[in-house]
């Protein structure tokens, strides 16, 4: 019985050793191997911090093969330390071999870890640092398939430009982005030419936008530095000026219309109320000349006015009547009266 209990002892024993050499021995063998300083019970106790040591081990590899020593920073602690905060550590390390193959003194360890935990992806700035790229302008996602200005002469220009850009690592934690970038030479490019004389001096000389654009510092506060502006295409539109005068002229063919309108409706309203006013005045005539009768016939009762005064009266009125008639026919008539 005590034979069975040391023998499954003894064969637990070797389970664990073995275990223990598949899991620690090949990476303390690879780090011996390359120099890279990390030892048996360094390994041993990355699992104990929950630190993968498999990345760390490799990581510190490719640092040392890259002629990384500790004097950069990229030390077994500082490796853990990062892959503890959350970061990428083979990312960091393939960006710093890449920044020190290419001489770029800007980027360390410290500012690499920071744009790390940042969220942006350190190795593909130092791409671009590297190698600039292209954004067009508008860009793709916009929907448009040109920037469209008009000059001070009223003709519309479209343009598509191309920005060449390199990644400033300085500013890009806290940088803006590509969408900034295309934002602003946009606005460049369509100020640009809207501060043009003539649409001609444009298509003449497409650079003077670039450089335009170029000298109002459009990279200032984002992530990226503006290597150059290409003018990709530039084409004539419509004649908007011409467009916006004929447009205006009708507008004010439409003010001046409801003006004279209004006008017309006031003379209208004034005539009516003259006419109005006319009746009122003649229905007070006609009421006046009934009152004449009876004042009449009050003075002869009283003896105010006698019967030959009456007749005289009505000769007069007689004659006045005979007078508006003869005023109203007219010399044709009057001529033809004779006549007969």
């Amino acid at each position: 019985m005590w034979s069975l209990v040391f023998l499954g002892v003894g064969i637990f024993a070797v389970l664990l050793v073995l275990a223990f050499l598949a899991r620690y021995l090949r990476l303390y063998l690879q780090s011996y191997a390359s120099s890279a300083g990390i030892g048996l019970f360094d390994l041993v106790a990355m699992s104990f911090k929950k630190v993968n040591p498999t990345v760390i081990v490799r990581s510190k590899i490719m640092a040392v093969q890259a002629g990384l020593g500790d004097s950069t920073g990229i030390t077994r602690q500082s490796l853990e330390a990062h892959y503890l905060a959350g970061g990428r550590v083979p990312l960091v390390v393939q960006a710093l071999i890449a920044a020190n193959k290419a001489k770029m003194t800007e980027l360390d360890y410290k500012l690499a870890t920071a744009i790390d935990l940042a969220g942006r992806d350190v190795r593909e700035a130092v791409q671009t640092t590297v190698y600039p790229k292209v954004i067009d302008c508008p860009g793709r996602l916009s929907g448009r398939d040109s920037l469209d200005s008009v000059a001070k002469d009223g003709i519309q220009l479209k343009v598509r430009a191309r920005v060449t850009v390199r990644t400033n690592l300085n500013q890009l934690i806290g940088g803006a982005t590509e969408e900034t970038i295309i934002a602003r030479v946009g606005e460049g490019i369509v100020s640009a030419i809207g501060s043009a004389d003539r649409h001609s001096d444009v298509l003449e000389n497409p650079d003077r936008i670039s450089k335009t654009v170029l000298a109002r510092r459009l990279d200032s506060n984002t992530a990226f530095e503006i290597v150059s502006i290409d003018i990709a295409d530039i084409d004539v539109g419509g004649n908007i000026g011409a467009r916006l005068q004929a447009d205006q002229a009708e507008a004010d063919t439409r003010v001046a219309r409801a003006k004279a309108e209004g006008s017309r409706a006031m003379a209208a309203a004034r005539e009516q109320e003259m006419v109005a006013a006319i009746e009122e005045k003649r229905a007070e005539l006609v009421a006046s000349e009934a009152e004449v009768p009876k004042a009449v016939a009050e003075s002869l009762d009283a003896g105010r006015l006698g019967i030959i005064d009456y007749y005289k009266l009505r000769n007069l009125q007689a004659d006045t009547d005979m007078r508006k008639s003869i005023a109203t026919a007219g010399p044709a008539t009057v001529a033809g009266s004779t006549v007969s």
